[in-house]
């Protein structure tokens, strides 16, 4: 059973939303941000991502920065506070298709309990960074990205309601990708939508991990200082235990490779690192620009110049084939090429590895490899059946194993308390 909760959201004013709504602050760099805001002063990244533009360097600073930009854009009207508790339609229509799901509030207290499942390790660093974003804004400025497996229901109620209601709104962003909203303030319909999410087992976080680990950080600290400080009031009904989300039937989402680039310090010559290579892997040159691997449990590798495909053996496969993580491409290059052979332990945090979403085409690998960066490791995307299955297994990820696209707008909606 799944608790979904309408809100009284701050979302730009219609006139303005193309202007407000902007990506999530986690791929675009500060220069990005520094230029946008040239172009667009109202953009959302103004409060996603102030040390972007913020000359303090203290970090409780930074995080009032936002707080002051998110109070300029309400004082301004440029964000404008909805007029009664209400759910939203959220869709996204792009070249990888149509997506649309509901936008609510979500209990941290069911993400505690494992109802809300996640599939990646969070970094205790940026999880800090966000608690105080959130502490200072008193307010969760992006949705996470969710999912679920029983989907027929909700797609069909959303398709119904965007056929009879008129759309909040409407715009096309600068990449092409259709932004669509509409509202849904109608007490019999958001106590149908009650019931729709109270017939789930789960939701799964598609992305967005880390400002979930620190709504719920920050909603457990938050209740521990009231129940100290005597103010006992009910913890179901106080707008700092619900998350803001929006959950999208799992068969409209789309995961495109996560490609990785490597500083090479192996000390190995190109016949040794082949030699090396082929003990796990068939290993045929490509003479073509790069290799895109069209299957799972195959590679592509840039390096001086050159592309090869490398097909796992199937006796090394075997394996790892009942290992629900182990058997997954990003684990599997970690275990069979990434430690052994490049000695990197913690991708995580090894600055001799970075990573490069597919969205950026496979074309930047090699003017990265001829750069700054030796080596290009490309693969085939997880796919949304994989992260499911971790996620259910109470198991986590190897770093970086999912790009979803298109990427969910942040400033559509702003969750406050």
């Amino acid at each position: 059973m799944i608790t979904i909760k309408p809100f009284r959201a701050w979302r730009p004013d219609e006139k303005l939303v193309s202007e407000v709504a902007d990506l999530p602050y986690d791929v675009v760099t500060n220069e990005e941000v520094k230029e946008r805001l040239k172009k667009h002063p109202y953009s959302f990244l103004k409060v996603d991502k102030p040390e972007a533009w913020c000359e303090e360097r203290n970090k409780e600073d930074i995080a009032d920065a936002a707080d002051c930009a998110l109070q300029e854009l309400m004082d301004k009207h440029i964000l404008i506070q909805e007029e009664c508790e209400s759910l939203y339609i959220y869709g996204l229509e792009s070249q990888w298709g149509k997506q649309y799901g509901i936008v609510g509030c979500f209990s941290c207290q069911e993400y505690v309990e494992g109802k809300i499942k996640k599939h990646e390790k969070t970094r205790a660093d940026k999880e800090a960074d966000r608690i105080r974003h959130v502490a200072s804004c008193m307010a969760h400025t992006g949705p996470i990205f969710l999912t679920c497996k029983e989907e027929e229901a909700l797609q069909g109620w959303i398709k119904a309601y965007c056929k009879t209601h008129q759309v909040l709104y409407k715009f096309e962003d600068e990449y092409g990708i259709r932004q669509v909203a509409y509202n849904i303030s109608d007490k019999k319909d958001i106590e149908v939508l009650k019931g729709l999410f109270a017939n789930l087992e789960a939701l799964y976080v598609a992305d967005g991990h880390h400002r979930l680990q620190a709504a719920s950080t920050y909603a457990i600290s938050r209740r521990k200082e009231e129940e100290q400080s005597g103010r006992n009031g009910n913890q179901a009904q106080e707008e700092y235990a619900y998350f803001l989300g929006v959950v999208f039937p799992k068969s409209e989402l789309s995961i495109l490779d996560y490609n990785r680039i490597l500083k090479d310090e192996s000390g190995l010559n190109k016949e040794e690192l082949i030699k090396r290579l082929e003990v796990n892997f068939k290993i045929t040159k490509i003479d073509e620009a790069y290799f895109k691997p069209e299957t799972p449990h195959v590679f592509g590798m840039g390096y001086k110049k050159c592309w090869y495909a490398l097909s796992i053996r199937d006796e090394v496969l075997a394996h790892y084939k009942k290992d629900v993580v182990g058997a997954l491409d990003t684990s599997l290059l970690q275990k069979l090429v990434l430690e052994p052979i490049f000695h990197i332990q913690d991708p995580r945090i090894d600055k001799r590895i970075a990573f490069v979403g597919g969205i950026k085409g496979l074309d930047v690998l090699n003017t990265l490899t001829e750069e700054e960066w030796d080596i290009a490791f490309t693969l085939y995307p997880t796919s949304i059946e994989e992260l499911l299955a971790v996620a259910d297994a109470n198991e986590l990820m190897p770093p970086k194993s999912t790009w979803f696209e298109p990427k969910l707008r942040s400033g559509l909606f702003v969750h406050c308390f």
